[in-house]
């Protein structure tokens, strides 16, 4: 098993930033990427980025790229997502997620966090 929590989640106003954290413990060998996702009120989970522990290839959703920054720390075992240019949008849940490759699809993804609320006001 994997476990995966999530903090740095907030409030901030459009235009501004927030960095979001995932904390992986347990048997984190067993995954080769961890991804971040988002659901939105009353809409379906989305994809926003993902990166491998290895090399750290990453991959971002068009709705972010240039304003989202995915990075890893493997001696601590944790994954950042770096959020900029906020816009109203981006207010959801934010999840990290453990999976076998790095994937924009979320079924590949076995282990998930509780999310973290990220709300962006005008």
């Amino acid at each position: 098993q994997v476990q995966l929590v999530e903090s740095g989640g907030g409030l901030v106003q459009a235009g501004g930033s927030l960095s979001l954290s995932c904390a992986a413990s347990g048997r984190t060998w067993r995954s080769a990427a961890v991804g971040w996702f988002r659901q939105a009120p009353g809409k379906e989970r989305e994809f926003v980025a993902a990166i491998t522990w290895s090399v750290g290839n990453t991959v971002y959703a068009d709705a972010v790229k240039g304003r989202f920054t995915i990075s890893r720390d493997n001696a601590r075992n944790m994954v950042y997502l770096q959020m900029s240019s906020l816009q109203n949008e981006d207010t959801a849940v934010y999840y990290c997620a453990a999976g076998a490759y790095i994937t924009t699809r979320d079924y590949v993804y076995d282990f998930w966090g509780q999310g973290t609320q990220v709300t962006v006001s005008s």
